[in-house]
């Protein structure tokens, strides 16, 4: 028996290509022959671990296949044809609309990614949900099958490197830092936090600034926007950084004063966990998978006002005995997705999927 991973791309760093990675060693410690197959295959990716979909040998009725749904792709179509028990991890896909106005490639993505998550409800035989929301959806599209929430795989030890030290002594001064990590895309909702930033620097805190580090790759429409907006407000500390390398990455969280997620659709939303290792205090619109990754940790809103969200940076940023509290409860929290636990129960789940 072999268990095979399949995914439309391999990406280095990104939530998705870690978990796929990290269940490749579960599975390879557990004693079973796998591999990772997919469409597109990230340069960075260290060689052998995977290959092209192309090269999937041909399965047999007892080979399971884990397949990763979180895009439109012709592999939501196929897999069907495939031989082999078939295990579903849903990691979402964002709703087309979000894109309408901004990509007709990616509205045409997620919208074909949507009719795959329907069209594999009859040949998914078990499921994981990286959440519970995750979970629902599948439900409401009429999944019959088992299926459990298992969360993504993260690799904490990565954040223990060396952040950028160009970055740090840039930034390393008595200017409060807001950031967000998160692609620059429509349904993150960068505008909202830029008018949160725009309310806070001008009546709160002027010495002040916003990082939004992200890449903006695919969704070129939506920065420009970003750009005029920050432009018509005449905000000239608003930085959006594109893709970075990783160590730059860690810099903007060692520089956070607050972290600030305004997103309208998050099937887990890994940077929420990121800041907590960070130690830096969140404020985040419960809405979607946010809610569920938070639980009981950060400064959560139901409702969107910029004014009330600015005076919540302040609070945060003013209020020792807050921030100290906020922080330990995200350190609690912190503890449901140790490496240790997921890999258990993906270990448990699996060996009661295989019987």
């Amino acid at each position: 028996m072999r268990i095979i991973q399949l995914l439309p791309t391999l990406s280095y760093g990104d939530g998705v290509g870690n978990d796929v990675i990290a269940i490749d060693q579960i599975i390879k410690d557990m004693g079973y022959k796998t591999k990772i197959y997919a469409e597109n295959i990230d340069k960075r990716i260290k060689k052998g671990l995977a290959d092209n979909v192309e090269k999937m040998p041909k399965l047999n009725q007892t080979d399971i296949i884990i397949y990763h749904l979180s895009t439109g792709t012709v592999l939501n179509d196929k897999l069907s044809e495939y031989a082999g028990r078939k295990l579903v991890v849903y990691h979402n896909v964002t709703p087309a609309h979000f894109f309408r106005q901004y990509s007709r490639r990616a509205y045409r993505l997620c919208d074909k990614g949507r009719a795959g998550v329907r069209k594999l409800r009859d040949v998914a035989e078990y499921c994981w949900a990286v959440s519970e929301y995750n979970r629902q959806e599948l439900l409401e599209e009429g999944y019959r099958c088992q299926i459990d929430v298992v969360p993504i795989v993260i690799p904490f030890e990565d954040y223990a490197k060396e952040p950028d030290m160009a970055v740090l002594r840039k930034y390393e001064d008595d200017i409060i830092n807001i950031v967000f990590v998160g692609r620059i895309a429509p349904n993150k909702k960068q505008e909202d936090l830029i008018q949160a930033f725009y309310y806070y620097k001008k009546y709160i805190q002027p010495k002040s600034r916003l990082f939004l580090v992200g890449s903006y790759q695919g969704n070129e429409v939506y920065y420009e926007r970003l750009c005029n907006y920050i432009e018509r407000l005449e905000l000239t500390d608003v930085f959006i950084t594109g893709h970075i390398k990783f160590d730059e990455i860690l810099s903007y969280y060692k520089l956070a004063d607050v972290f600030v997620c305004m997103s309208e659709h998050e099937g887990f939303c890994i940077p929420l966990l990121e800041a907590m290792y960070f130690q830096v205090p969140i404020i985040a619109y419960a809405f979607t998978g946010v809610k569920e990754t938070l639980a009981y940790a950060g400064l959560k809103f139901d409702e969107k006002d910029c004014c009330v969200v600015a005076e919540m940076i302040h609070m945060l940023v003013e209020n020792k005995d807050l921030r100290e509290k906020v922080i330990a409860q995200q350190n609690i929290r912190l503890k449901d997705f140790t490496y240790e636990k997921i890999r258990d129960q993906i270990i448990n789940n699996l060996k009661g999927f295989i019987g």
